[in-house]
């Protein structure tokens, strides 16, 4: 029998980049809608090659798959989706969103890291452990793959809470991660959260013409004035109560922050940040274990070319909030009313968006975790680094709670990797070694975790 460590994946690697290619070509946008069975059936067939059985199940926007193959002790239950964010704004890509582009070692494309190139990336390694075990492989490996994550998993929760039994494992492999630009791997045991909500003022039936803003109050200026109450200066949230079911951290927790490197440098740098919040050490505890609200954007009014002197008759802001465990994303939205009805905005209405995501964190020392660390530690040649939780958000909480496994994120992400924007990218060296991390992670899983 042939270890995975020693066999040459170069075959599975290209093979990877050729259905990563045809998976880029399909503009799968889930907020528009578009080629979403199309995406499934491909990705079926993907699937379906690799010898498992695919079940196809109606979400409220994109089938639902769940796939199955393989035999062993440990079964892992795989996560990841196959929607895509939409291509705009055109004019920013170098090259077309929907084909899949190398220049200088990065492979461009709509979905190429999110979330196409991480699926791919764990097919090919799968691939390449079945043909190091004679065409076997040896362990259970369960697969769901939704294509509604781009809009909030509408489908996932009340899925996941119907198919339990179907989908019990022993760990969860979540779909991202990221690699630092030297190659260390970057692991999230844990997402934050999330509440979207769109706050509206209207205080006539049509704009006026601005003189009347002696006698007539301003939407605008009302929506900025309950926003400016929702946090201070440094980004802590005031609304009372916010904070009051907010977990303490773990002993376990606390120390992997500690030996969390850098102070974010690779974001501001990369972006070019000029107001970071926090000093030094502060920058993993805030991203890691601080709650926040977002302020996405006002409209209302004129935006145009020179002035328009308007007195807008409405106006809207849109929010959201990132939550840490315990916070019960209703509980939120209540807390935001009664705080609003308290600064005197009663008039101002709470909409809300999308589906909220309970925030969710595992054990930092369940022996899953601790495979995953010490697999990555030998694919990459470099200490991993080992989050409790990633600032973003994720419908990672129905998995616990539904499949009452740990879970890990691990994958092929980067921070140059303009995920969500023009010119998404991977860097071809991470797909290569998520490849080699997905064969080796699912022998060790086969021959039990430590």
């Amino acid at each position: 029998m042939t270890s995975v460590a020693q066999a040459d994946l170069q075959p599975q690697i290209e093979q990877g980049l050729r259905d990563l290619a045809a998976l880029v070509a399909l503009p799968s946008v889930s907020a528009q809608g578009r080629h979403l069975p199309e995406t499934a059936a491909a990705v079926t067939a993907l699937l379906e090659a690799e010898g498992f059985t695919v079940q196809a199940y109606s979400g409220q926007v994109a089938p639902v798959l769940v796939a199955e193959a393989g035999e062993g002790p440990f079964t892992l239950l795989i996560y990841n989706h196959y929607d895509v964010q939409p291509e705009d704004p055109l004019d920013l890509w170098a090259t077309p969103p929907f084909k899949l582009t190398e220049r200088d070692g990065r492979l461009y494309g709509r979905g190429a890291s999110d979330d196409k190139g991480e699926l791919i990336s764990r097919l090919a390694g799968l691939r390449a452990l079945k043909a190091a075990r004679g065409g076997v492989l040896p362990l259970k490996v369960k697969w769901l793959i939704e294509g509604e994550e781009e809009v909030g998993s509408p489908s996932l929760d009340a899925f996941l809470a119907a198919h339990a039994a179907e989908l019990k494992a022993d760990g969860v492999w979540w779909e991202f991660g990221s690699i630092t630009p030297e190659g260390r791997p970057v692991l999230y045991a844990g997402l934050k959260g999330i509440v979207c909500v769109e706050l509206r003022c209207a205080v006539a039936a049509g704009d006026l013409h601005s003189s009347n803003g002696a006698v007539v109050d301003n939407p605008l200026w009302r929506l900025a004035a309950a926003a400016a109450s929702l946090r201070d200066a440094d980004g802590t949230v005031l609304i009372p109560g916010f904070h009051d079911d907010v977990r303490p951290p773990s002993e376990a927790d606390l120390a992997a922050i500690a030996r969390l490197p850098g102070t974010g440098e690779a974001l501001r740098d990369t972006y070019a940040v000029t107001r970071p919040l926090g000093e030094g050490s502060e920058y993993h505890t805030r991203l890691n274990l601080k709650p926040v609200v977002n302020v996405n954007g006002f409209h209302g009014g004129y935006g145009g070319e020179g002035s328009k002197t308007v007195l807008p008759a409405a106006g809207t802001v849109k929010l959201d909030f990132r939550l840490v465990p315990d916070q019960h994303p209703d509980r939120v939205v209540e807390l935001l009313r009664a705080h609003l009805n308290a600064q005197g905005f009663a008039d101002i209405e709470i909409v809300e968006l999308e589906s909220h995501q309970h925030p969710a964190r595992s054990d930092l020392a369940h022996p899953f975790v601790q495979t995953a660390v010490r697999v990555a530690q030998a694919v990459h040649g470099f200490e991993p680094i080992l989050n409790p939780s990633s600032g973003g958000s994720g419908p990672m909480h129905p998995f616990m709670a539904h499949v009452g496994a740990p879970v890990i994120a691990l994958g092929i992400g980067n921070v140059g990797g303009r995920v969500h924007a023009p010119n998404e990218n991977i860097l071809r060296r991470d797909f290569e070694n998520g490849v080699r991390f997905a064969a080796a992670f699912l022998e060790a899983l086969a021959e039990g975790p430590a």
